[in-house]
């Protein structure tokens, strides 16, 4: 007979993240998930009762599940990404509940950033406004594969079948023009519960799953088997002991894909080439090895391999570049400027790099350009032309959304800049002239 812990372990994993304008009912959704599906523990739930009687509440409010810090619940909205960890009997999840304001959009990238899902909550008196627009244009952006449309606060609208069969045609109907695959329309009221984890006895009308329903049975595309291997090495190993006096691994996380003992490989990016002699998983051999796990490669050449290589099968090597040309999200205070020295982060792999243009900057309400920008400041969504010091080896955003991301950071302190995606397809096509070499201390 198999244990609870062996039953959880056997279930799958899916990270989602919700979104919507502000007061749409995002942490009483996901308040209400969490407590409808008896996730969450009795001293939580009384301290939120606590918090709720002290705000003048007669009933708990489960929006404090999620809205923990205190700048948050005196203002009443959501301001940092909040993640919850839970599970049902059928799966386990991820959740990150993001921030509704439109100066929160650099939050909501960061949640949506690795999820699987979006939930993208909609009041059903307002219907469609441009945050949802907003919303889902970065869903779409980032490669979010699964998009639900959660219309709320249907039981103030009278649980109108008019009402949501017209939001959820107007949002399908943009999701399409983004290229979203995928939209699943779910009428909910998360303070009564409708359609939350029960079905609703007020809307007869609807036959489709609950929220948790769909959650449950909706495909998990987190297994990166299928993508292009890519080994970034984190640590070259040598312990030098009497047993292994001669042992070199490359240590590092499999971003994408499987490995094989025996296959050929590339080094990049210097293009050296063995093969993989040993794979070493929690201190044993084994013959194969995939994402996400952990491991120590072994080649069964001596060849020149460090921190920031990235080790590939040789016949799906990506190309090597010094020039980068990707969408970024700027997350910083400070603005990214033309010209601006900076450092590029692309998995273990940091290097000095130099903005050379923006070409444009995305208006993310009606997918519209702003040519030449000039700079991209907190929130921003551009396209950005970046020259390396040293080749860098990434592959297309739509590829992986592992190996195609990368960070840019600011070398006088070490803030995060911006998080870019190389080759997104909402670059614009439209080529341009590299500005004039600079005379600077970083010129490449």
């Amino acid at each position: 007979m198999t244990t609870a812990a062996e039953r959880l372990s056997a279930t799958t994993l899916l990270r989602f993240a919700t979104a919507g304008s502000v007061d749409d009912g995002k942490s009483t959704l996901v308040g209400r998930l969490l407590h409808d599906s008896k996730s969450v523990l009795t001293d939580q739930l009384e301290a939120v009762a606590t918090a709720s009687l002290s705000r003048g509440q007669d009933t708990p409010d489960l929006a404090l599940l999620t809205d923990g810090l205190r700048a948050e619940r005196e203002q009443g909205i959501t301001i940092d990404v909040a993640y919850r960890y839970f599970a049902t009997a059928r799966r386990r999840f991820i959740l990150a509940d993001t921030p509704g304001h439109v100066q929160y959009t650099r939050n909501m990238v960061t949640g949506a950033s690795t999820a699987e899902l979006a939930v993208v909550l909609v009041d059903a008196r307002n219907g469609v406004v441009e945050q949802t627009r907003r919303h889902a244009a970065v869903a779409a952006l980032l490669r979010v594969p699964h998009v639900v449309l959660a219309v709320n606060k249907m039981d103030l609208v009278d649980y109108a079948e008019p009402v949501f069969a017209k939001i959820a045609e107007e949002f399908t109907t943009y999701a399409r023009e983004l290229g979203v695959p995928e939209v699943v329309a779910i009428p909910i009221s998360a303070l009564a519960g409708d359609n939350v984890v029960d079905p609703s006895a007020n809307m007869d009308w609807y036959g489709g799953p609950t929220v948790l329903e769909h959650l449950e049975t909706v495909p998990s595309s987190h297994d990166l088997t299928d993508c292009h291997a890519r080994l970034p090495v984190q640590y070259v190993i040598r312990p030098q002991t009497a047993e292994h006096p001669d042992y070199r691994g490359y240590a590092g996380q499999i971003a994408a894909g499987v490995l094989r003992v025996g296959e050929p490989v590339t080094v990049l990016p210097s293009g050296r080439t063995s093969k993989i002699a040993g794979i070493d998983l929690l201190g044993r051999p084994v013959d194969i090895a995939w994402a996400p796990q952990s491991v120590t490669v072994l080649l069964a050449d001596d060849i020149d391999v460090s921190r920031g290589d990235l080790i590939v099968p040789s016949g799906d090597a990506p190309a090597t570049t010094q020039d980068v040309e990707a969408t970024v999200c700027h997350v910083a205070d400070r603005p990214l400027t033309v010209g601006q020295r900076v450092l590029l982060k692309h998995t273990t792999r940091t290097v000095k790099a130099i903005v050379r243009e923006i070409p444009s900057r995305l208006t993310l309400d009606d997918l519209s350009r702003h040519p030449e920008p000039g700079q991209l400041v907190a929130n921003d969504i551009g396209q950005v032309r970046v020259r390396t010091a040293e080749p860098l080896a990434l592959d297309a955003y739509a590829d992986s959304r592992r190996t195609g991301s990368f960070l840019l950071i600011d070398p006088a302190d070490g803030t995060t800049l911006a998080a870019g995606m190389a080759g997104d397809s909402f670059a614009s096509t439209a080529e341009a002239a590299l500005p004039a070499e600079d005379d600077g201390e970083w010129d490449f």
